[in-house]
């Protein structure tokens, strides 16, 4: 990608935030007046100080009832500003929550609408990087926004106008030092946003690697690889430390330099101020210099404080760019909008003249031709990498064929709804998914208005019932993230079982019994015979000795089958099913 491409996201991320605003009007309408309450309130308080202590520099404490009321005006301008600025947090919290609460779900939602590709070519780690981590760093920043940005810009107007009417000499200082105070921000928030682009990246990286890390800690043990795993971690880690130390450090010296800045506004109108005081013939009290240093400093601290929030937002839009630029990744093609419901299909399937390739520079599948009739049992078997999965794939319309068709009871799939078309198919596949819940809830999953009675048959069907009984509670166990504690073979048996309780009038076995032992095996390969009569079934396995029953046997090799028939044409072929097939007991013996 271009340096082109990559910058457009960010362009565009704050006036997509401001878009997302709109929806939350009123509140940020309330949440102006409120901010502005809050300022207006604040502004008058130095006004009644100054006034207090030019009535005591006049006439001493004689007149402390007149003291004693300025105060307590005081008091009540403190207590509604800060009752104000309290109901202005509440609606910003809720804005802000809201507009994030509203990206989590729409990411969450755009997940189910990305291609099979997407999900391929970015590691799980990082796409939950994008949708936890930067989304609550987006947080941080839009939250510190709402509470400072609009207060300290009314601060700065409100303060500003009022020296100038009072004495605009020394509103004159002011106004002259404002511009370097608002360069130096600028200077080095400008610079700050690479850093924090680099930290987010890097952070992401880093999640995606503990992900790959912690679901596959088994294999890391088995082949020695924790020193390897560590050193990957610490490199990792140690580029995330430097990137965020550099981030926090640029962005952390905007703060002390504008403060700087600012301090030299304030010895500034000190200086002026001290000198009208003592001049003769010019109206200027120490109350009035009092008002004025207080508006000095109120009209900098924003200053100090909008920098902070510069920062912040640096930090806030770059993590929103990735955000965004995940919503914003091209979705699978939507069906056609004459695209017919397969309510329920006679089992045929066709392939013509398929091609497909995952990348175009190279082609996996080509000129794939195949027939197969109702109810008919067809395994696909050949070297690693063949194309036996990728033909599942393209049955179950995960990718679309890059030339060719593929037809289920004549009709291209292409013009048949996705939703209708997998629910024809049933799926059991080497790689077991189990959703946190109970086992009931799991084995429902294809068909949740099944009764108990159905479920428990499924379940001895699939011979999961003896060792689910031993669960402590049975069928109402909660099993955690992917199966909890359960075995492989456990799971994929509570697999197979969902597929037997759905019964769709297609199937897909994709090494269904690979965790299995052999003695379960033969037991399980019976119940499936049972289950794949009258259904067309497809079955990709590896140990050829369990499709010699299937009706069709496709041998693959780069795309292409090579070989067709049953299991005892084949052997007579002495082909490359012949080899495969020998092979296995040549290896075993």
């Amino acid at each position: 990608m271009s340096k082109q491409a990559k910058s457009k996201p960010r362009r565009a991320a704050l006036p997509r935030v401001l878009r997302r605003l709109k929806h939350y009007h009123l509140a940020l309408l309330v949440s102006l007046l409120l901010s502005a309450v809050t300022v207006a309130l604040t502004l008058y308080i130095p006004l009644l100080t100054g006034d207090a202590i030019d009535l005591i520099v006049d006439r001493g404490l004689v007149d402390i009832d007149g003291v004693f009321k300025i105060c307590i005006q005081i008091g009540v301008c403190a207590l509604f500003s800060a009752l104000a600025q309290w109901l202005m947090n509440v609606l910003n919290n809720r804005i802000t929550y809201g507009l994030v609460r509203t990206l989590r779900r729409e990411a969450f939602e755009k997940l189910q609408r990305l291609p099979l590709s997407y999900l391929d070519s970015h590691s799980t780690g990082e796409t939950v990087s994008r949708m936890m981590t930067d989304v609550d760093q987006f947080t941080d920043g839009l939250l510190m926004g709402f509470a400072q940005f609009f207060t300290g810009l009314l601060t700065i107007l409100g303060t500003l106008v009022i020296m100038l009417v009072v004495r605009w000499e020394i509103a004159l200082v002011v106004i002259l030092v404002t511009p370097l105070s608002l360069f130096v921000a600028t200077f080095i928030a400008k610079r700050t946003y690479s850093m924090f682009q680099v930290q987010s990246k890097t952070r992401a990286e880093q999640t995606a690697m503990i992900d790959e890390y912690i679901g596959n800690h088994k294999l890391v043990i088995a082949f020695g690889r924790e020193d390897e795993a560590k050193e990957q971690f610490n490199e990792i880690n140690a580029r995330l430390g430097k990137a965020a130390l550099r981030a926090t450090f640029f962005s952390s010296i905007t703060n002390p330099s504008t403060r700087f800045v600012n301090n030299l506004v304030y010895a500034g109108v000190a200086l002026v101020g001290a000198i009208l005081c003592i001049s003769p013939g010019i109206a200027f009290s120490v109350g009035t210099l009092s008002v004025f240093l207080n508006y000095a400093n109120q009209y900098t601290k924003p200053f100090n404080e909008i920098s902070g929030v510069v920062t912040e937002l640096q930090n806030a839009l770059a993590c929103a760019d990735r955000v965004f630029e995940l919503l914003d990744e091209s979705e699978i093609s939507p069906d056609a909008p004459n695209a017919r419901v397969l309510e329920h299909t006679d089992g045929t399937v066709e392939l013509c003249d398929v091609k497909f390739s995952y990348t175009p520079d190279r082609e996996l599948i080509r000129d794939l031709n195949l027939a197969v009739r109702p109810g008919q049992r067809v395994a696909i078997v050949g070297p690693t990498g063949c194309g036996k999965t990728t033909v599942i794939n393209l049955l179950m319309r995960f990718y679309d064929v890059s030339d060719g068709t593929i037809k289920v009871s004549g009709t291209d799939i292409r013009n048949i709804t996705r939703p209708s078309l997998r629910s024809n198919w049933g799926m059991v596949l080497q790689d077991t998914w189990l959703r946190a819940g109970t086992v009931r809830e799991n084995i429902c999953m294809g068909r949740p208005d099944a009764t108990d009675e159905e479920m428990i048959k499924a379940s001895k069907s699939a011979h999961a019932h003896s060792f689910i009984k031993r669960l402590p509670k049975g069928y109402d166990t909660v099993l955690g993230e992917n199966g909890g504690s359960l075995s492989q073979g456990q799971k994929q048996l509570l697999c197979i079982a969902r597929v037997m309780l759905a019964l769709p009038p297609m199937l897909i076995l994709d090494e269904a019994t690979s965790s299995i032992d052999t003695r379960m095996e033969l037991k399980i390969q019976n119940a499936f015979a049972e289950m794949m009569y009258g259904r067309t079934s497809f079955i990709v396995a590896h140990r050829l000795s369990t499709i010699e029953s299937a009706d069709v046997i496709l041998v693959m090799r780069d795309g292409k089958i090579i070989e067709q028939g049953d299991h005892r044409q084949l052997l007579a072929k002495k082909g490359f099913y012949y080899t495969l097939y020998n092979s296995q007991f040549a290896e075993s013996s």
